[in-house]
């Protein structure tokens, strides 16, 4: 019995770990598409910073779809920020100073609007986020 399975593999060698090679960019793909959701969602909605997820996004596609990562790098509105971010691995300051005036802003506005158990989580969510913004290197203009 155990030689009948070494000879089945012996004579596909390759086909496991292709078919573990397809399922794995299959999965980068989707974290990446999800990501880009997110990150489109996070234009029209505050609470979600949408640079961070357009950055994961592209790690995301470089692993799994070269022509995804080719599109999202070549957009004329996202594509700045992931060239910039890939060359300089750093911050403006104004995106800082803004996008922690608009956590702080939403953190806020769902704290009013989320019950008393829960008004806390969008404010630790959005400190946590703060602290890693900060703690990147500030790009000089």
């Amino acid at each position: 019995m155990q030689d009948g399975r070494k000879a089945s593999r012996d004579r596909h060698p390759d086909r496991p770990r292709e078919e573990s090679g397809r399922l794995l960019k299959a999965l980068w793909l989707a974290a990446g598409a999800l990501s880009l959701l997110l990150g489109l969602i996070g234009v029209f909605l505050p609470l979600l910073p949408t640079v961070p997820f357009v950055l994961l996004a592209a790690f995301c596609f470089s692993r799994g779809s070269a022509r995804w990562e080719r599109w999202l790098v070549e957009h004329p509105r996202f594509g700045p920020w992931i060239l910039d971010w890939r060359q300089h691995r750093a911050v403006p300051l104004r995106a800082k100073q803004l996008a922690t005036v608009m956590m702080a802003l939403s953190s806020a506005v769902a704290a009013f609007h989320l019950p008393l158990a829960w008004c806390w989580v969008p404010a630790a969510a959005c400190t946590a986020a703060a602290v890693w913004l900060w703690r990147l290197p500030t790009k000089r203009a």
